[in-house]
Formats: C-alpha cells, structure tokens, sequence
C-alpha cells in the first residue's frame, strides 16, 4: 500500500512546531513530499537557521510519518525559511501590531500598539509579583509558583522585569537563548513555562545603567514584540520598591492583579506594605500576601522561625486580603535557585513544592474581582 501527497500532509498537520506551538503545515514549514515505496521524503523549512530545535521537530515529524501503514523509511531534507515566509509566519501567529491614533500610550497601550494583556477579549491573568525590599526570595517565589502553575495544566509565561537585579533564567535553567522571527521574540520555554528577561540580552557581569525612558521601552517589547500565545496565566517578577518600572507596567496592564511577597520579621512586612499601598493608588488590585522563608525544618522534624513569626499574616489583615501561602526555607530550594533546578521541578513532593502547588490551586480557585478598565492615578 502506498501513500498519498495529501495523506502525508494530513499526517503532518497535527505535528506542531515546538516554539510557535502551531501545525507545520500551517505554518508553511512543509516545503515538499515524495514517495517512493515505502520511502517518504519530506521537505522542512526551519523559521531560522540553526533552530535549537531542530531535532524535536525531526522527531515529531519522523514519528508521525512511520505510523502510516506503507511507510517505512522517512528522510528529512531540511532548510530555512525566506524573508518572506517569516514575514507571513509572523502574521500568522502574532498579526499586525495595531497601531492606534495618538502619541502617547493610553491605557493597554505601550507607544501606541495594543497590548494584548490588556485588551477586552484577553483571557490572561497577569499577576504582579512585588516586594518592598530586596532579599525576600521574590525571583523564587515567581519561578517556583510559575511551574506549579504548570504542573496543574494551565499555559504560563513569565515577564523578569527585575532589569537590575534580573534572575529568572538562571533559576529555571534556561541558556537557550530566544529565537527571533522578523523581529518576533519567540521566548524559550523549560518546564512549561516560557521567559523573557533581559538577562538573555546582557551579561551577568554587565550592569544595566538605563534611565526611566529606555526601561519604558523595553518593557513596551517584552509586553508588544514577544509571542506569548495567550497564557492563561502572566507572572511579572518586579524589581524590589515603588520605581518606575512598577507604575510602567500598572499604565500598561490596568486589570492587572498584584502579590505581595515578605518575610515573616516586622521590619520586611512594614516596608511590604508600602508596595501594596502603590498599587492601590494606581488602582490595580491588590490579591494576595505571600509569606517566604517561613520556618526551616531540622533534622528533628522541629520548625524553627528563623525570621520570627506572623510577619505574612498581619501585612495580610492590615491589607484585608488572604496570606495566600507561606514557604519553608530548605537547603535544596536555595540550590536550586543558584544552579537552575527549581525545587518545583526537581522534587514536587518537598516541603516547599507541596506549599507552591497549594498557593497555584488558591490563585487558579480566586479569579481577580475587577475586569473592567480603572482609571490609573499617577501624581
């Protein structure tokens, strides 16, 4: 028995592209298909030269192929897309930016294009991760929370808008860099969730030593340039404070829903509490208090309160709003941190991972109370 052309192409159609998460097929990736026998000959073209993934995608389509009856031998010639295949690869998946009237960026708005986190139709949660100081394990709260997420079967992205003190690729493990299609940022993606930061654009050792304006911009791309995929769930890592990448992102997403993480000493939850007090003035909705570096369980199976106690609690009451969850120290979750092996991922039956998983069921159960667009303050 022999296959078809369109047999083959149907076959391909369910394979997807491991970045774009879209049909090769679709996408116009599948150059050509020649049979001879039981030998299928498939012509791909990678959206760039050297995709890092370029193995995955060969597998997809080898495995898929030889399920076919008749086909036993499948030959890849792989080859790069043109300017212009990009250019409509880019249309597909990420459309036209949409350009609006006006010089300055209104509500949803970064330089006059939409954003797409903030429009009506926009399913996305995004969620503010802040802090009022540094020091508190905020990075760690975001990436940890972000695969828990994951891990229940929601679609979850993360924005490092921490351009100082950027961290979230190392702590998830991420060296690949992202791939760009005419001008397209594709982010990578590891343990389901995918990341831009700046750390993918400057060194470790480089210090980034921007103005207001130039942190606007970037931000303006992470949000407009990155091909998100309508997440079900946006996590922004912020800087430590009140500046001005904070009241950059609250212009930016205005039904956007804040956290707010401290530790459990009365000195961090006072200085917590200014952050939330920020986000109130810019009216974005303050959700949630979450409590890190909890207690540390010794060998004696007792806890001992490092940093005192009730810290995450009484910022809670003082705000009204729910301690979301409170995080164990443990010697693995700070290395994991260090070397890029997420406690989340690496052991999910750990203290800390039961108490991330448990915060990632209290967000997907509490939907944000406002959907409607608030009126940003900014004195």
């Amino acid at each position: 028995m022999t296959v078809t052309d369109a047999e083959l192409i149907e076959a391909l159609r369910p394979v997807h592209d491991p970045e774009l998460h879209r049909s090769i097929v679709d996408l116009g990736m599948v150059r050509s298909t020649t049979v001879e026998g039981g030998h299928v000959e498939v012509g791909i073209d990678l959206t760039i030269a050297g995709c890092p993934l370029r193995n995955e995608i060969q597998t997809r389509v080898s495995d898929a192929l030889t399920a076919l009856d008749g086909v036993s031998v499948v030959t890849i010639d792989f080859g790069v897309m043109t300017d212009e295949q990009r250019a409509n690869v880019r249309q597909l998946v990420h459309g036209d930016p949409g350009a609006t009237a006006g010089s300055q960026p209104a509500h949803g708005h970064a330089e006059g294009r939409a954003i797409p986190f903030a429009q009506a139709g926009s399913h996305t949660r995004t969620m503010l991760i802040a802090s009022g100081k540094g020091g508190v394990g905020k990075s760690s709260v975001t990436a940890n929370l972000a695969i828990a997420l994951a891990q229940q079967g929601h679609s979850v992205a993360v924005i490092d808008a921490d351009v100082w003190g950027f961290s979230i690729p190392r702590m998830l493990g991420i060296s690949q860099p992202p791939t760009v299609i005419d001008d397209l940022i594709v982010p990578p993606e590891t343990h389901g969730v995918r990341c831009i930061s700046m750390g993918f654009f400057a060194k470790e050792d480089q210090p980034v030593i921007w103005r207001g304006p130039m942190l606007h911009k970037a931000l303006e791309q992470f949000l407009t340039d990155v091909y998100w995929d309508d997440p079900d769930f946006l996590l922004i890592d912020l800087p430590p404070g009140t500046g001005d990448i904070s009241l950059s992102l609250a212009q930016f997403l205005p039904l956007s829903e804040a956290y707010i993480v401290t530790t459990p000493n009365p000195a961090a939850q006072t200085v917590a509490q200014r952050s939330a007090f920020m986000f109130r003035q810019v009216n974005i909705e303050v959700k949630g208090v979450i409590e890190n570096m909890s207690w540390f369980t010794g060998d004696d199976d007792k806890r001992y309160l490092l940093f005192g106690s009730g810290g995450g609690q009484e910022l809670a009451d003082r705000l009204e709003v729910d301690l979301v969850g409170q995080i164990p120290m443990t010697i693995p979750m700070r290395e994991g941190s260090d070397h890029g092996r997420p406690i989340m991922a690496i052991d999910p039956s750990s203290e800390p991972s039961l108490a991330f998983a448990k915060m990632a069921e209290w967000v997907g159960a509490h939907a944000p109370s406002k959907r409607t667009h608030p009126e940003l303050k900014i004195n």
